[in-house]
């Protein structure tokens, strides 16, 4: 499946489930079940309930989303 035909959109970890598979939730309300890319696999990078995520749905089927990055929070940094 090429890169055009996938859509991409930001969701939150709902839960995580065994399997390295999570149920996210996009911003309508919507519930997918997702697993992580390969690279993140390979990584070993971790992601817990709340975390913030870019995700790849195929337009195929709308239940299922593959985990491209997990959006790290923006860090406040005090002045000094």
């Amino acid at each position: 499946m090429s890169s055009e035909q996938v859509i991409e959109t930001e969701a939150t970890v709902r839960s995580v489930l065994p399997g390295t598979m999570f149920r996210v939730v996009l911003q309508n309300g919507h519930e997918l079940l997702a697993h992580p890319s390969g690279k993140m696999r390979k990584r070993f990078i971790r992601m817990t309930t709340g975390d913030k995520v870019k995700i790849e749905i195929s337009p195929y089927d709308m239940t299922k989303a593959r985990i491209v990055r997990r959006i790290d929070p923006p860090r406040f940094n005090p002045p000094s």
